[in-house]
């Protein structure tokens, strides 16, 4: 199953919910909605910077992931940014693509 990046940075909304629920009541929801999504948290950290919280999710697809970033964001409560990650084997098949791309100037 693809996996995906979550970089989360919590608003002033974001914290009070955190205040109130702590960090395991939030690792627990983020949980409960990757399962009902067909999908699962592989890894949840907490931070401090630039990013409050790390995740790694495991999603069924592209699809499925730009829901998942399109609800958390509308919620106002947390602002994310989601990468999708690649396997050694699938970099190893892209870098077997070739194309005609020619690069300005040249």
């Amino acid at each position: 199953m693809p996996k995906y990046l979550i970089e989360a940075s919590y608003t002033d909304e974001g914290v009070r919910g955190l205040l109130k629920e702590g960090g395991t009541g939030r690792t627990e929801a983020v949980g409960k909605a990757m399962a009902s999504l067909g999908g699962a948290v592989e890894s949840f950290h907490f931070a401090f910077g630039d990013r409050d919280a790390i995740v790694i999710i495991e999603c069924p697809d592209n699809v499925t992931a730009a829901g998942l970033a399109l609800s958390v964001a509308s919620s106002g409560a947390v602002n994310i940014k989601t990468t999708p990650l690649l396997t050694p084997e699938e970099i190893d098949r892209a870098v077997k693509v070739r194309s005609d791309y020619k690069a300005p100037g040249a």
